[in-house]
């Protein structure tokens, strides 16, 4: 069932190559079709998942290279299954708010495809060979977005993104080789993998974890490895952006999981350096966005404080403060994608991301003033968004660990709040009316498709609990919670 939703998105990144039309709108059409497709088959997946069930769910796997004990394997559990629906959401979105792409139609819809089922294949794969693959390969796709279609620093960008991931990736496969190495029978399968890594020193888990850890920490982006984001996600195309945020970056994070999975000591023993990683990010990142005027930039940095909060849950290793990192994964894609989505538009409109060019949008654009407001009020964790859901989890798990340090989390909301309402009095409230089209009713449904995903997990979060409850108490087994 599994090789079908990886694969889907590949054949119709297939008929887009072969179509015979020149026009954009056949071609988004067909990117449509097999993007839905996608989401409908992930529901479906979601529907006969059992949270209180095995492990791992719908697993399959085939011998790849028996000498080496890789295998073609793939399974979900409640973590992953959450990822592979964030995937396929705003797979669509992506697709849907890309209607008027004229220039390079073809190969934009084509490397659209390929990403998501790249990203599909990480987040479902069950050897860790077959993780490293599908990791590389989300690289290719998001390089030629970026450098074929970007903004005019576009080569720079894809570049820089390209080098950082890539040089990441070698500090992760070099440890995968030692976990290989002390596996049961020398094989890449993820629970030979984990078994193998729990009986090692904790020097040795130390080491393994440090290569991984640049790995995953790159993608997250943890500090101080952030340098390729605010750069690639000013030049990448807004839809592009969706993605490399509300996808991409969570990743990194889902990577971490699996290595504490894997490493459990080394985790206890680096605990409070994740913690204190997770603070610096988090005040660094909100500090950084405070400072800027391109709105693209603000969201960018902002993305690295809101998974400051992701690593602060991972830190915690317990049950409270997991789950309100894997819903805070959800939460920031969903309401970074909403961002993106909205100052996209914008730019397409005015050709100028700087907020000192914006006046008020409220009485000209009143759908545009609404998404941004909404928008930037989930992003701070507002009652009844996601992220608040996301971010007292991880609040009161980290007050069990480090008590008053967590109030550095409250700073950091505070000043993600300062340039939230900044923006929304500047977009919203003040200065000359702006006179701009407002949102049409494509945009308008994707904008909503978001800001009801981003309410109903708000006001009812139980279903997700529900489905990552199972996954989350068993890693946090592992450390005695």
């Amino acid at each position: 069932m599994l090789k079908v939703l990886v694969f889907l998105p590949v054949v119709g990144a297939v008929l887009l190559a072969v179509l015979p039309v020149r026009r954009a709108l056949p071609l988004w059409q067909v990117a449509m079709a097999f993007s839905l497709a996608s989401l409908g088959y992930s529901l479906w997946l979601a529907s006969r998942f059992d949270p209180a069930g095995a492990a791992i769910q719908m697993f399959e796997s085939r011998a790849w290279n028996v000498r080496l004990g890789s295998y073609f394997a793939l399974g979900v559990d409640g973590i992953s299954l959450a990822m592979v629906l964030l995937t396929a959401l705003l797979s669509l979105i992506a697709v849907l708010v890309s209607r008027r792409m004229e220039e390079g139609a073809r190969l934009y819809f084509m490397l659209v495809l390929l990403l998501e089922s790249a990203m599909f294949g990480v987040f479902t794969a069950r050897d860790w060979s077959l993780f490293y693959v599908f990791w590389e390969a989300t690289l290719l796709p998001l390089f030629f977005l970026i450098d074929r279609l970007g903004g005019p620093n576009r080569q720079r960008a894809a570049l820089n993104f390209f080098l950082y991931t890539l040089g990441g990736s070698v500090f992760m496969l070099v440890a995968l080789l030692f976990l290989y190495d002390a596996a049961p029978g020398h094989s890449f399968a993820m629970a030979d993998m984990a078994e193998g890594g729990r009986g090692l020193p904790l020097n040795t888990q130390l080491l393994i974890f440090a290569g991984l850890f640049i790995g995953f920490g790159v993608k997250m982006p943890v500090f101080p490895l952030h340098g390729w984001l605010p750069l690639a996600h000013v030049e990448a195309p807004s839809p592009v952006s969706i993605l490399l945020s509300g996808v991409l970056l969570k990743m990194g994070a889902y990577g971490l999981i699996r290595a504490a999975e894997t490493l459990p000591a080394a985790l206890l023993a680096t605990q409070d350096w994740l913690a204190i990683l997770a603070f610096i990010s988090l005040l660094y990142g909100g500090i950084l966005a405070w400072r800027q005027q391109d709105l693209k930039a603000m969201v960018a940095y902002s993305s690295i404080s809101h998974m400051g909060i992701v690593l602060l849950g991972i830190a915690t290793l317990n049950v409270t403060g997991l789950t309100g990192a894997v819903v805070q994964m959800v939460a920031h894609g969903l309401t970074a994608g909403t961002l993106f989505l909205i100052v996209g538009l914008l730019y397409q409109r005015t050709h100028s991301r700087n907020l000192a060019d914006y006046g008020s949008l409220l009485g000209k654009a009143p759908r545009f003033a609404f998404f941004t407001a909404f928008g930037l009020l989930a992003a701070i964790g507002l009652p009844g968004s996601a992220g608040f859901i996301a971010e007292l989890h991880v609040l009161l798990a980290g007050y069990t660990h480090w008590g008053a340090w967590v109030l550095l989390l409250g700073v950091a909301l505070l000043v993600g709040a300062a340039y939230s309402l900044r923006v929304i009095g500047r977009l919203c409230l003040k200065g000359k009316p702006m006179d701009l089209p407002d949102m049409t009713r494509t945009e308008t449904v994707c904008g909503g498709l978001l800001a009801a995903s981003i309410l109903i997990l708000g006001l009812w979060p139980a279903p997700l609990l529900a489905l990552i409850a199972g996954s989350v108490g068993r890693v946090a087994g592992l450390f005695g919670e």
